[in-house]
């Protein structure tokens, strides 16, 4: 009796041991992937504080000479703040555009069964399998034609459509844990369907619409190419990012600048991740226990 208790014992303590060593070697292989994506960022601000001729010497080096000169170049040189309020006006725009039509759309989806609903839902999922590149020559002539080619509003009003696919399908999933008799309940007291939607369901939503409006941010605030089609040619519309890609040239690249323009350019969109990022962990562990 006393031997198989003893064998059951080292039986557990090796049982243990092992997940220790998988759970260290887990850790450990998460962390050389995160440096590994860690480590362009972290040259990219050492070396933001550097003279030119330091960064040519030695990039992967420390700054020896540190200096803010190259930041306060930028700043000016860019017009910082109307390129900031820029970049809050298109994502701004773009953003309230996504949130209202791919819940509204997440709704009527999940709420209206018909023979039509899975084609509709196909339709609107669909997009998120094209690629950019393949359509952006015929968008930039549609977008010309439609007028809204170099405006902040028009580049805002075309992140609706490149973004309502993905955040339609994360708040399709969220909705399907939401109870019908909600609805009923609403409807019995007199409430219209835009009535149940804004003031009792939209509501629940928050946990997703917080992951959606993070992520999002991130993507509209720090994307290069739509703008760079849409209103490059525009100075009162031009982005932080495409502001920054100024200094990089075809001949000759002013590194000390171009890095200390990245910097600037998306930091705010670092430290708006950093506060809100707690809103998607809560928000996909949320969806993933409901559903």
């Amino acid at each position: 009796m006393i031997n198989k208790v003893e064998r059951s014992r080292k039986q557990h303590t090796a049982y243990v041991m092992k997940r220790k060593a998988k759970r260290v070697i887990f850790y450990f292989f998460l962390t050389l992937v995160a440096l590994l994506y860690i480590y362009p960022v972290f040259l990219m601000v050492i070396n933001s504080f550097k003279p030119f001729k330091e960064i040519l010497t030695n990039v992967l080096a420390l700054p020896v000479n540190f200096t803010f000169d190259n930041f306060t170049y930028v700043i000016k040189k860019m017009d910082y703040f109307n390129l900031f309020w820029n970049n809050v006006t298109i994502t701004t725009i773009g953003i309230l555009g996504i949130l209202v039509i791919s819940s509204m759309a997440a709704y009527i989806l999940d709420r209206r069964k018909t023979k039509y609903t899975k084609l509709i839902h196909s339709i609107i999922i669909i997009p998120m399998l094209i690629p950019f590149q393949t359509i952006m020559i015929t968008l930039l002539k549609e977008m010309s034609i439609l007028g809204l080619s170099g405006s902040k509003v028009g580049l805002g009003i075309q992140y609706w459509g490149f973004g309502a696919s993905m955040a339609t399908f994360i708040y399709y999933n969220f909705m399907k844990s939401i109870p019908g008799e909600i609805d009923e309940s609403a409807m019995m007291d007199g409430a219209t369907t835009f009535t149940t939607y804004s003031r009792i369901i939209f509501p629940i939503l928050k946990p997703v619409t917080a992951t959606v409006a993070v992520l999002d941010v991130m993507w509209i605030w720090n994307d290069f190419l739509l703008p760079l089609l849409m209103v490059n040619g525009s100075m009162k519309s031009k982005t932080l990012v495409l502001a920054a890609y100024n200094f990089v040239g075809f001949l000759n690249t002013k590194w000390h600048y171009a890095l200390a323009a990245m910097v600037v350019a998306v930091l705010p969109s670092i430290i708006f991740f950093i506060f809100l990022q707690k809103y998607i962990v809560d928000g996909v562990v949320t969806a993933s226990v409901k559903g």
